[in-house]
């Protein structure tokens, strides 16, 4: 063996090779994941939210169908008072109901509250359904109706 191999091996020993990160690498890889959150999630927040206007359009338009069908039936849509309950229950002085029209409940929109129904209605000729949207207030243009949907 010569002088070289000798220290080679020499130094294998008595250095060990230790193998981690520095501070400094795990610091810029958590920049790196804070930064791809950053730009990542609220992607994922504004097609959630998306999908919510969405629904909401889809139950008004199913609660539609069934207030039609509770008007080929009785004769007439459900006064204000009487409310989406009547596609559920019927109300006393309603002649030829065959429901319940809505087969699961009177259903909320996505972000928990109930649609609120006007009969006569003050947009549609027939009757406002509609809800408040995300701020759950009247207003602030982030509602959802059956009058601007057509």
């Amino acid at each position: 063996m010569t002088t070289r191999e000798t220290r080679s091996i020499t130094r294998r020993r008595v250095r060990p090779q230790l193998r981690a990160f520095t501070l400094i690498e795990l610091l810029l890889v958590l920049v790196i994941l804070a930064v791809l959150a950053a730009l990542v999630v609220p992607r994922f927040t504004k097609r959630s939210e998306q999908a919510r206007t969405t629904a909401a359009a889809t139950d008004i338009s199913n609660i539609e169908v069934a207030l039609n069908a509770f008007e080929v039936d009785c004769g007439r849509h459900p006064s204000t008072d009487e409310g989406l309950r009547a596609l559920i229950e019927q109300p006393s002085n309603a002649k030829g109901w065959k429901g319940p029209y809505l087969t699961k409940g009177l259903p909320k929109d996505p972000w928990g509250n109930y649609y609120v129904y006007r009969y006569p209605g003050q947009h549609n000729n027939d009757f406002d359904l509609y809800t408040y949207g995300p701020d759950g207030q009247d207003g602030g243009g982030d509602d959802i109706d059956n009058w601007s949907q057509k």
